[in-house]
């Protein structure tokens, strides 16, 4: 809401130093501490994250592996190809004035500048999806039911592709003209307020999106298992989480991953999981799951991603100033365009995007992956879990490559590998004597 200049990765801390006091009172327990401090640090010898994970990664057969990796890899693949075929839709709109065609026909019905771009938008669309059809239908249908991760019929799978259509429609009915707008009011300062405008979008389809929009797509429901809710709710309260009840959705019938998420904001916080987790899920692999959710939100993740990608955004629209001007000068005449204000720009105008946030993948990913590995130990923090966070991650592991190497974690995972993970919550278990709450509660 879950996309430059360089953000913040790091945050350096000062150390701070205390004096003990000199008293034979406070020497007292101190005498008492240091077994319990040698016990608590042979236990944790005793217990080897590293030996732990790598036990943990090797219930997965080889042959598993080997169909992960493909998986998580053919996304690369599929991420360049879709960036290629992107420009190539961008390409035929303009050279073959398509594009000056459907602002022809937008204008002729709408005479006001904000009209027609929103008619122009309400044709652009429609086109665009349909040329990019074969490309979605292999990459989100056709791929996904081959590698099991599916569930849905093709005709329910084109109701939701219909769905989703009718939101866009809507969704760039209202931006895109407020964007032309600053084009055409703002010649010379655009960039700088078109990204103002994107951050205002991005702000409300990150807060609002989960609540208004998310549940046209699946139903939500209150979680009627007071076994499982009852961890979960207790673990909102001890972080401040001001909600009552949890959320269930349906998406089982799209897909096999688990996933949950804890949404909204000024009393429309919510706590949701997919029947997924629930049913394939342990409790304790639950708690660990809402705990890390619950750490996007105690750590306001949403707010801080909006800043980051917030300034990726400002920087990209000077980018597109750049890319767009270039562009119009030796193309212009022959698209019958003239200028960035003029509607049928929009295929160059996400042509030059394309490009900036392709090249700014690893940035973003960066941004995202910290954030996972921030609420990751919020997580084993709040819920001491650390082996139901392991099996979760080998759950995740059915379509994310679970050990890659580590420039290619670095530059194209949005999340921290499997191993990663696991480690994490091993180490955590050694440093808290290998123990961290039950985890022997039966399947749910």
């Amino acid at each position: 809401m879950r996309p430059n200049p360089p953000v913040p990765f790091w945050i350096f801390a000062l150390a701070l130093c205390l004096v003990p006091l000199a008293t034979a009172f406070a020497q007292e327990p101190a005498a008492t501490a240091a077994p319990a401090a040698a016990s608590a640090a042979a236990a944790a010898t005793a217990f080897d994250p590293i030996a732990a994970t790598e036990s943990y990664l090797a219930r997965m057969s080889p042959e598993q592996r080997e169909r992960s990796d493909a998986y998580f890899e053919g996304g690369y693949w599929i991420q360049l190809w879709g960036f290629l075929y992107g420009l190539g839709v961008a390409a035929l709109l303009l050279f073959t004035g398509l594009s000056a065609r459907l602002r022809d026909l937008a204008r002729g019905r709408g005479r006001r500048p904000a009209l027609a771009t929103a008619l122009y938008w309400c044709l652009y669309l429609p086109a665009t999806t349909l040329l990019a059809f074969p490309l979605t239908v292999y990459t989100d249908f056709f791929r996904e039911h081959r590698y099991g991760l599916a569930t849905q019929t093709f005709g329910a799978w084109l109701g939701d592709q219909a769905k989703g259509l009718g939101v866009g429609l809507v969704m760039g009915a209202l931006f895109l003209p407020l964007l032309y707008a600053i084009f055409r009011r703002l010649p010379r300062t655009w960039p700088l307020w078109g990204g103002v405008a994107g951050i205002v979008f991005l702000m409300i389809g990150s807060l609002v999106a989960p609540v208004f929009i998310f549940p046209i797509f699946n139903e939500y429901k209150p979680l009627a298992d007071e076994q499982v809710e009852a961890p979960i709710l207790s673990l909102a309260r001890a972080n401040g989480i001001p909600v009552d009840e949890v959320w269930e959705m349906d998406a089982s019938r799209q897909t096999t991953r688990i996933s949950a998420n804890v949404s909204g904001f000024l009393g429309t916080e919510r706590i949701t999981l997919n029947d997924n987790l629930l049913n394939r899920s342990t409790l304790p692999e639950i708690e660990a799951v809402m705990a890390h959710e619950m750490g996007h939100y105690v750590l306001n993740h949403v707010y801080e991603g909006i800043l980051e990608f917030g300034l990726v955004i400002v920087a990209g629209f000077f980018f597109l100033r750049r890319g767009m001007d270039w562009a119009l000068v030796r193309w212009g005449a022959r698209w019958r365009l003239a200028e960035v204000a003029d509607p049928a720009s929009l295929p160059l105008l996400v042509a030059v995007f394309s490009v900036f946030f392709f090249v700014m993948t690893p940035v973003t990913n960066t941004i995202i992956r910290v954030n996972e590995a921030e609420a990751d130990i919020f997580g084993l923090n709040a819920a001491g879990q650390p082996d139901g966070f392991a099996e979760a991650a080998l759950k995740l592991g059915e379509y994310r490559k679970m050990a890659p190497g580590p420039l290619e974690e670095a530059l194209l995972f949005d999340h921290p590998s499997g191993r990663s993970r696991i480690l994490m919550a091993m180490r955590w278990k050694a440093e808290h004597g290998a123990a961290g709450r039950a985890e022997t509660a039966p399947p749910h």
